[in-house]
């Protein structure tokens, strides 16, 4: 897995590169040897986050933890991507190598044979379906328009770019936005 660092308002040690290198040496086989992982930390007065993103055969693993100490935030960090792995395991199995989960899920153990079955057999249902006219429009209207609503997301076609596009409000109220975009 190669591994690539941004740093925002701090100077990253070698220790700290060697402690992610060591954590993520665990996900080893789970994920193909052209998988990308991208580390972000952030410091900002007395907070620290630590974001993981993993992109690997078209599917994309991230978490984010903020806390005081940034070993502190990639401890729990790699500990959330572990249980995202396990909780979407079956649904998992197609997309990555397919002995790999049986292995880390066999080596974890935090986690019981019982616990692993109960997570297999949950099945994603949706409860409600609706459809969505797309009207072509900027991205401050589509804001607005999701405000209006009182939304915390709002899809709608981007008159800039032409595409299929969603806004979103942050966890710390700032917005976001996606981008669709065709991937072969």
């Amino acid at each position: 897995m190669k591994i690539n660092y941004t740093a925002r308002k701090v100077n990253l040690k070698d220790n700290f590169k060697e402690r992610v290198e060591k954590k993520l040496k665990k996900y080893d086989r789970v994920f193909s040897e052209n998988a990308e992982a991208m580390v972000t930390v952030t410091v900002y007065k007395n907070r620290q986050t630590v974001e993981i993103t993993i992109k690997d055969n078209g599917m994309i693993y991230r978490v984010e933890n903020t806390r005081p100490e940034m070993n502190e935030a990639l401890d729990i960090d790699i500990d959330k991507l572990g249980r995202q792995i396990r909780k979407n395991k079956a649904k998992l199995e197609k997309r990555i190598r397919p002995s790999a989960l049986d292995a880390y899920a066999d080596s974890d153990e935090s986690d019981t044979a019982e616990e692993l079955e109960v997570q297999e057999e949950i099945a994603y249902e949706v409860l409600r379906k609706k459809s969505v006219a797309l009207k072509p429009m900027s991205v401050d209207e589509a804001i607005l328009r999701m405000n209006m609503v009182n939304h915390k997301f709002f899809m709608f076609l981007n008159s800039e770019t032409d595409n299929v596009s969603v806004v979103y409000v942050r966890d710390n109220g700032d917005y976001g936005m996606l981008e669709s975009e065709i991937v072969e």
